[in-house]
């Protein structure tokens, strides 16, 4: 199950990041909005729910440049948002960050280029190893 929210800003992205999940049978969740004028803290807080619940195993997140969502979700506790913009990112963010929310862009990137870095992130597994040791530092962070 994969979280998925945006602000009016990412909206028109997130649609099309949802119709590409659809095509790909992935199962999500859509936290909105649904295009009216919604503050992306709010959006990042009620997706990110998802994941630290349990509900979702990881989510998407879009807004404007994908800054501010990304800022907002990583002050959840137990969330690691990357913002991703290439391929190459999205891919390291997952094997060596165990990221678990995909923040992006949507006055940044296109739909093609979107869709591919969501299938990397989503289908990228965490490498562990001494990999694991850093996200434990990072997740200690948040006792601070």
């Amino acid at each position: 199950m994969i979280a998925i929210g945006s602000d009016h800003a990412g909206y028109g992205l997130k649609c099309e990041i949802i119709k590409h999940l659809e095509e790909k049978g992935v199962e999500f969740v859509d936290c909105g909005c649904n295009g009216e004028s919604v503050d992306y803290p709010d959006i990042a807080e009620k997706t990110c729910e998802k994941v630290t619940s349990g509900e979702a195993e990881k989510a998407i997140l879009i807004c404007g440049t994908g800054v501010g969502i990304s800022i907002s979700a990583n002050k959840i506790k137990g969330i690691r948002a990357a913002l991703c913009g290439d391929w190459y990112s999205a891919k390291y963010t997952r094997l060596h960050n165990d990221a678990n929310v995909l923040c992006m862009g949507g006055r940044v990137i296109g739909a093609g280029l979107a869709a591919e870095i969501t299938d990397i992130f989503l289908e990228t597994e965490f490498e562990g190893g001494r990999h694991a040791r850093r996200v434990e530092k990072i997740m200690k962070l948040e006792e601070k």
